[in-house]
């Protein structure tokens, strides 16, 4: 017996409004597009989202801490992301971070001051090969910029960085974008819906900043679903904090007691029944509980049910059992608050005019079109630089949308590198300014100058190689250490790159 269906009637739709730019999600990419078209020159952007904040994951999932923003000794991720934190610097306790200027560093004492810290100091050795062919083994800690914050703060800052550019910006909370009006392979705006009821926005470009790709799903434009399920991007989690700690004696108490360390862990992901673990934050008194639901699909009812359920009932047990395996560091810990948004990692994918592979991590592809230029965590290439081009937020047969974010177009492999923070809010603000050029230029993002997008990117602090126009420390730095194609996994994939072993196997 087949599925029981109902039939809506037709309706007529009120055009709640009409605009130049529609950024459907205000998170990482949503906000970075609208803020980047403000200041690219656009005049008329709406920007709609489904929650009464900006951020997404961000301020509402509480992935409180930005990774892998500078590699040596120069800073990449510039541009809007470098900006949070420019702003919040001057706000007690919002910001803890390695400086700009301590970056590269391989000075001992902040070594090993940051080394409690994740990803604030790099990862392993790397081989290369000497002056006479010998192969070299390196130790390669240095300092990198991973930056804490604190996401209520940033929530304000967010807003305030609109309230900055309301005269070119319609913000629309608590709007939620369901499906988008096409006539053939025309995006002409979105259909909405919110506490007025289902009404329309016509737009001349629209941009699917929705992380799962709402509206490009609906559009024809080809798109996968799932990552490979052996990756962290196939996991859902609901982060909560724990308050009253002290992380720094929790660090020390690890390092020292190895073993017990461990049986913590595995005691914790026990309870809990899914992996679980605890992470610092912006202050010494407060961690947050990262978690990983495995092959979980955030676009899916029961999952995103699941894992709010299954997080939330476990959160007092694991928290009791923190307290006696550590009391040193935890044992006035109590439940500091629980994210309001379910943290989502990955579940459809663009599959755009260019598909980025793990393959361009390992041969440093270079492109014409490229909109960002950033440091990722990937192991391949010593966490360096990837290009990423214009192309990977542009969808296949559909015209005046794009698509930048967690979602864009990538394998299922190299979007566990590309769906991360800095990456969203890059490609994000790449997208804002394609289509304000496009708007001022009576053009549409398909055929967009992609060198004047490039200029206006340089001119709002993003670094993209190869242009007189940057500093050529930049490309100095990535040529000098071999666009970290120095180490093993390189060496691996380059050969292994015709398919008889795949990357996820590393």
């Amino acid at each position: 017996m087949g599925k029981k269906v109902y039939v809506e009637a037709a309706n007529t739709l009120p055009v709640y409004d009409v605009c130049d730019i529609l950024v459907v999600g205000g998170g990482a990419a949503g906000h970075s597009a609208a803020i980047a078209a403000a200041r690219a020159g656009a005049k008329d952007i709406i920007l709609m989202e489904r929650y009464g904040y900006m951020g997404g994951d961000v301020t509402g999932g509480y992935v409180i801490m930005v990774p892998d923003l500078s590699w040596y000794e120069k800073s990449f991720v510039r541009g809007l992301q470098e900006e949070w934190f420019t702003r919040l610097k001057n706000i007690p306790g919002s910001v803890m971070a390695p400086t700009l200027d301590e970056i590269g560093s391989e000075d001992p004492a902040l070594l090993h001051r940051w080394a409690p810290f994740i990803d604030c100091v790099s990862r392993g050795t790397y081989c290369a090969k000497g002056p006479n062919g010998e192969e070299i083994r390196r130790d390669t800690k240095r300092l990198v910029r991973a930056v804490f914050f604190e996401p209520n703060q940033l929530k304000i800052e967010m807003d305030k960085m609109l309230f900055e550019h309301r005269d070119a910006i319609r913000v629309l909370y608590h709007s939620w974008g369901t499906k988008p009006i096409m006539e053939g392979n025309e995006v002409k705006g979105v259909i909405f819906e919110s506490k007025e009821g289902r009404k329309a926005i016509l737009a001349k470009t629209v941009i699917d900043a929705t992380g799962d790709g709402d509206l490009y799903c609906q559009t024809g434009a080809p798109f996968a679903s799932l990552a490979d399920g052996q990756c962290r991007s196939s996991t859902t989690a609901v982060v909560w904090r724990i308050g009253g700690i002290d992380w720094e004696l929790f660090a020390e108490w690890r390092r020292l007691h190895p073993d017990q360390d461990q049986a913590m862990r595995a005691r914790m992901i026990q309870i809990a029944g899914f992996r679980i673990g605890a992470i610092p934050s912006n202050a010494n008194d407060i961690c947050w509980m990262n978690n990983w639901h495995p092959n979980r699909d955030c676009t899916k009812i029961k999952d995103l049910t699941e894992t709010e359920i299954n997080t939330r009932i476990t959160i007092r047990e694991v928290l009791n059992y923190m307290k006696e395996a550590c009391p040193l560091a935890f044992r006035n810990a109590y439940l500091y608050d629980i994210a309001p948004q379910l943290g989502t990692r990955c579940s459809r994918r663009l599959k755009g005019e260019y598909i980025i592979t793990a393959n361009d991590f390992a041969f440093a592809s270079q492109f014409e079109d490229t909109i960002a230029w950033h440091s990722t965590i990937c192991q391949i290439n010593d966490c360096g630089p990837v290009e990423i081009p214009y192309r990977a937020i542009l969808p296949q047969k559909i015209e005046n949308l794009l698509a930048p974010g967690r979602h864009l177009s990538s394998d299922d492999v190299a979007i566990d590198w590309l769906n991360l923070i800095p990456q969203c809010v890059g490609t994000g603000q790449a997208a804002g300014v394609a289509a304000a050029v496009a708007a001022m230029d009576g053009t549409n993002v398909r055929n967009v100058d992609i060198k004047k997008v490039q200029d206006i990117l340089i001119d709002q602090d993003v670094p993209l190689p190869r242009n007189p126009r940057v500093d050529p420390s930049y490309m100095e730095c990535v040529e000098e250490h071999m666009y970290g194609l120095y180490t093993d996994l390189a060496k691996k994939a380059r050969a292994e790159a015709d398919g008889l072993k795949t990357f996820r196997q590393w």
